[in-house]
């Protein structure tokens, strides 16, 4: 089973952290390793998957917290595993509290503060990173834990790369300048650019952020995408927690 780790996050023995890819899956094609139920694969086929995922990471499912993600800001406080509800954002200052993400050409974004003890993941879309959910979920974590930004350690997990995220004007007309290039009437925008700018400008240090460089879109083997197979995509998670 492949899995994509972050190098950031690895001196922190604490710290459990992997995102799946669609290797190891009981799905067969199209969904291989689906997590998620929202797709057209089988429930037992993911919770199946869940087992295998989750038990290769030695995480209990029973820790682990699911959310029903709705393209919102909306960031939730965490105390233990089950269901959070419709949001885009999960945190917690709990050991053996397991958050999840789940993507297929959006953007994961996770977050450690090693000196609070304190999590987030973030699921950052072009609503998402219109409305600022980053940005929104880190100012949640100042008032909620009173973390310093510029503690955080941060990890932007594989989404769909600029070169293949082509939107309307509609949308590219809500981001800034610098993160869209414009194509004929359509725009190209940088989800992984945009949010680190969204990180930098909340006061965490660029030397704590790591960027993935995988394209969901564009390394078709290895990830679900769906606007590369739209109904027939399944989904990756990510998961990060703290060991107590």
């Amino acid at each position: 089973m492949k899995i994509i780790e972050s190098n950031i996050f690895k001196k922190y023995r604490e710290l459990v952290f992997g995102m799946s890819t669609k290797d190891g899956g009981v799905s067969g094609d199209p969904f291989f390793m689906n997590l998620s139920i929202a797709t057209k694969d089988s429930r037992e086929n993911v919770e199946k998957n869940r087992e295998l995922f989750f038990g290769q990471l030695g995480v209990s499912i029973d820790r682990v917290n699911f959310q029903k993600q709705v393209h919102s800001d909306i960031s939730r406080e965490i105390v233990k595993g089950g269901f959070a509800g419709d949001c885009d954002a999960t945190f917690t200052n709990k050991t053996n509290v397991f958050l999840t993400v789940s993507v297929a050409d959006c953007l994961p974004v996770f977050l450690y503060d090693p000196i609070k003890k304190v999590i987030g993941g973030i699921h950052a879309g072009w609503r998402g990173s219109a409305n600022k959910i980053a940005s929104k979920t880190i100012n949640r974590l100042v008032k909620v834990y009173d973390v310093d930004p510029v503690n955080l350690v941060c990890f932007l997990g594989p989404c769909i790369s600029q070169e293949f995220f082509e939107v309307g004007p509609e949308v590219g007309e809500l981001f800034r300048e610098k993160i869209k290039i414009k194509k004929g009437g359509k725009y190209h925008i940088d989800l992984k650019l945009e949010n680190k700018l969204q990180l930098l400008e909340s006061g965490v240090d660029e030397n704590n952020i790591e960027i993935s460089p995988h394209c969901t879109y564009k390394e078709e083997p290895v990830f679900h995408s769906y606007r590369r197979e739209r109904d027939n995509s399944g989904r990756m998670f990510g998961v990060i927690g703290m060991i107590g």
